[in-house]
Formats: structure tokens, C-alpha cells, sequence
């Protein structure tokens, strides 16, 4: 980026709500389930998290229940990781159909008042590429900043481990 360039950057923080399982949910506004054809966009996944279909996306934290505090970045373009500050990171593309995505802790009963919308994603409906930055996975333990999700507008890419400290489970 040139010096001339402004990168906009979006950070929202939240304390998502999680009732059982140890998942916090990204999903998109528009009809996901409508979008669940496995040729057009197949589920995969990346140590910590999952897109299940166009749409949704899993997040795995190591908590079973509790608030757990989130920090999410909707940027223009590649934020950068933060290799420094956090144990685990990983990447893995997602795709968009409305541009809208909110979070939402995994609840038994759907309470539309649990539900944190973030900032518009900001080339509207299409592919990003998700970064989920973790701490304290090995410790099970849910403090300010030990998840961190970045967003932003890239192509179709295969899904990446950044960095990887934590010891491996069942769940990844």
C-alpha cells in the first residue's frame, strides 16, 4: 500500500454469548440455507474454524459456555496478522451473498437480541477471507482480546495455518 492509500477498517468488540459447545457462529444476513449446495460451495475447514456452507461459518473457542469477549475487523483489504500477540492463527475464504454478516454464540433457543450484527462488509455480497487470531485454547480460559477475527475482500484462496502452538484436540 502507498503512502497516499487509506485502508478503512472497521473493529467492532462484543461479548458473545454461548450457552454450550464451545461455538461462536458467523453468519450472513441473506438466505444461506437457500445457498446450500455442496458442487457450488463445498464445506471446509481449518483447525479453528469451519464454513459449513455459503454463509456460515464456525468458530471454535475453547470454552464450552460463558460470555466470551470477541474483537472483529471488517477491513477494506488485508489487515495483517498479528503473529506476535496471539498462539493460533488461521485463514480460510468465505462467501458472502448478502454483504451483511452478524455473529451469535451457539444457543439452545435463537434470540435475535444475542445476535451482534457487524459492519457492513465493505465490497457488498462475494468472497473474503476470513483470519482468526486465538488465545488460550490449551487453557480453556475466555479474556479480553483472546479472539480476534479479521474480514476482508479476497479471491477464492485454499485455507492456511498461520502460526499453531496450541496442543491438537478431537474438535480441530
Amino acid at each position: 500500500m502507498s503512502s497516499n492509500e487509506i485502508s478503512v477498517m472497521h473493529t467492532k468488540r462484543m461479548d458473545v454469548e454461548v450457552e454450550d459447545c464451545g461455538l461462536v457462529y458467523l453468519l450472513d444476513r441473506g438466505d444461506y440455507g437457500a445457498a446450500d449446495k455442496s458442487d457450488e460451495s463445498p464445506a471446509h475447514s481449518v483447525g479453528l474454524v469451519e464454513v459449513k456452507q455459503r454463509g456460515v461459518v464456525r468458530l471454535h473457542i475453547a470454552p464450552q459456555w460463558g460470555l466470551i469477549p470477541f474483537t472483529v475487523a471488517v477491513a477494506d483489504r488485508d489487515p495483517g496478522a498479528d503473529l506476535d500477540g496471539y498462539e493460533d492463527i488461521v485463514e480460510i475464504s468465505f462467501e458472502s451473498p448478502s454483504g451483511e454478516v452478524f455473529m451469535v454464540g451457539w444457543l439452545m433457543d435463537w434470540d435475535e437480541k444475542k445476535a451482534y450484527n457487524l459492519s457492513p462488509l465493505l465490497a457488498g455480497p462475494g468472497t473474503y477471507r476470513l483470519r482468526y487470531h486465538v488465545r488460550g485454547m490449551d487453557e480453556e480460559r475466555h479474556s479480553l482480546d483472546d479472539h480476534y477475527l479479521q474480514i476482508w475482500p479476497a479471491p477464492q484462496h485454499d485455507p492456511a495455518v498461520l502460526k499453531s502452538t496450541s496442543e491438537p484436540s478431537g474438535t480441530f
